[in-house]
């Protein structure tokens, strides 16, 4: 198992929207890419951290040389709308291999509904 993390720093009164886009967007790279999926968490500063999982390092790279295009121009207008800062690049701020995993999925609701 492979992890890449990323960071955005949203709008005030955008981050529904950037909510709404990520899920979509997300969805879709899952789809396509064969990614894992990925969560979205909110550090205390308001930056939001996605943790995105990939099968291996292999399989990231060749959506990241593809540039993650997916077919929801919508989505993706709407997410970059949203945004007012990135890293550098918009890389990833963090590459890993898993080496351990003791996560489990039975603790929260993970549905990933945006409110």
């Amino acid at each position: 198992m492979f992890v890449a993390v990323y960071w955005w720093r949203v709008a005030p009164g955008k981050e529904a929207q950037f909510r709404e886009a990520w899920c979509r967007g997300t969805r879709l790279i899952t789809k396509i890419y064969g990614s894992c999926g990925s969560r979205l968490h909110r550090d205390a500063d308001g930056r939001f951290v996605g943790v995105a999982e990939w099968p291996d390092r292999e399989t990231w790279q060749r959506a990241i040389d593809q540039r993650m295009v997916y077919p929801d121009p919508e989505a993706r207008a709407m997410f970059v709308d949203a945004i007012i800062e990135t890293p550098p690049n918009n890389q990833a701020v963090f590459t890993m291999e898993v080496t351990d995993d003791l996560l489990t999925r039975t603790c929260a609701d993970n549905t990933g509904d945006v409110d």
